[in-house]
């Protein structure tokens, strides 16, 4: 039987907990009521069992003893979230940069998929996407 997670939450560091905070929630996000909210952090849920733990840079750094990666010349990872319609991910792309994050690339459809992309306030790149599971199997 393969290995399977119960439960994942991603950390990201972040300069302001109270922007990123107002940046996720105004994308429709909530946060997960079962884990703190403070300066340092805050919890967000984004699917079943899966949140971003938005934490201050300082916070990471001491649960891991490294630096954090400078994302105005890096990309450390892509998060990828799937979404209904190609409806709503350009709806959470078009939020995301009304509520000052960054377009990434002009949307492509690929048949089976649907993206487009944005740079949270922080400068995490998160891959909106829509799949066409019929474009898929065939």
């Amino acid at each position: 039987m393969a290995l399977t997670s119960t439960f994942t939450s991603i950390n990201l560091p972040v300069n302001n907990v109270k922007q990123s905070k107002a940046f996720f929630t105004g994308l429709g996000f909530e946060p997960n009521p079962r884990f703190p909210d403070n300066e340092d952090s805050v919890a967000i849920i984004i699917g079943d069992n899966l949140q971003v733990m938005l934490l201050t840079k300082e916070m990471l750094k001491s649960l891991t003893q490294k630096e954090t990666v400078d994302t105005e010349k890096y990309a450390q990872m892509t998060i990828a979230l799937a979404f209904e319609s190609r409806e709503k991910v350009d709806e959470i792309v078009n939020t995301a940069v009304s509520l000052g994050g960054k377009s990434y690339e002009e949307p492509e459809d690929y048949g089976f998929m649907y993206h487009w992309a944005f740079e949270d306030l922080d400068g995490h790149m998160w891959a909106i996407n829509c799949m066409n599971t019929d474009a898929a199997q065939g």
